[in-house]
């Protein structure tokens, strides 16, 4: 089974980042799984204009890898409320590839009342492309992150978690 972690934070300091590479350091220490990672600052997509974008070459490298993974987590910064510009820009663009598939979310925010921010995203990938969408998140606000990137023992904690159920459900899937 082939997981893939995308980083949708365009910030070179970024949360949302640490999140998943903790998710990946964990995963790779099971070896359970292929796993693979996209940081989207590797990318320059063009903003999704509904037509010639989608011709684009990174976009098409992003639609490739989306298409080659089994299952997918978005490790996303939550700006405002909502998930980031960057991130609504490769669902955009790629969603699609997204189909019938697992996805989850890691989320960091600089406060604790967005934590639903989430949902919007989630709902439009259930219902536009039957995405199915592990009902756990793990969302870590500023004070859950030290500025030298430490994560602190409950977040670790929920990571694990996340990871475990992802990990079953994604495998459950594949196998059906």
């Amino acid at each position: 089974m082939k997981i893939l972690i995308v980083s949708c934070s365009l910030h070179p300091e970024s949360r949302s980042r640490r999140l998943a590479g903790e998710l990946e350091s964990t995963w790779r220490a099971a070896d359970s799984a292929e796993i693979s990672t996209l940081d989207l600052r590797d990318l320059e997509l063009p903003a999704c204009d509904g037509t010639s974008a989608y011709g684009h070459p990174d976009t098409v490298k992003l639609q490739e890898t989306f298409a080659d993974a089994d299952a997918v987590v978005l490790a996303v910064p939550i700006y405002n409320y909502d998930v980031n510009a960057a991130a609504k820009n490769a669902i955009e663009l790629a969603g699609r590839q997204l189909t019938g598939k697992v996805a989850g979310f890691l989320c960091s925010a600089g406060g604790e009342r967005s934590y639903m921010s989430v949902m919007a995203v989630a709902n439009s990938l259930m219902l536009d492309f039957r995405t199915i969408i592990l009902p756990r998140f793990v969302y870590a606000g500023k004070g859950d992150i030290s500025d030298s990137g430490e994560l602190n023992p409950d977040i670790r904690e929920r990571i694990t978690q996340f990871g475990k159920e992802f990990f079953d459900l994604a495998q459950a899937l594949h196998s059906a």
